[in-house]
């Protein structure tokens, strides 16, 4: 049985979507960066958290799967890297 390849985080539109809202609404932004700049441990507790409460409102799966992207220590470096350049007038 082939494996299913892995996908890109750039090929989850949620999550590029969500790094987009983070740069076009400061709230998001804000909520955002305070989530990433926490230590790996406590980022990972919290996503995994919000990722179940998330499946329990049923909420809509890009929105889950780009939440769940944020667990990951790499990608959560970079998107904070990202939303920090938007925030400083850059673009994504």
């Amino acid at each position: 049985m082939p494996a299913t390849p892995l996908r890109s985080v750039a090929e989850i539109e949620g999550f590029v979507s969500l790094l987009l809202a983070a740069c076009n609404d400061a709230k998001i932004n804000a909520t955002l960066e305070r989530l990433l700049s926490m230590p790996d441990d406590k980022r990972q507790g919290l996503v995994h958290a919000w990722v179940t409460d998330l499946l329990i409102e049923k909420a809509p799966r890009d929105l889950v799967q780009a939440v769940a992207c944020l667990t990951d220590d790499a990608i959560a470096e970079k998107a904070f890297e990202v939303i920090f350049k938007c925030r400083r007038g850059g673009t994504l």
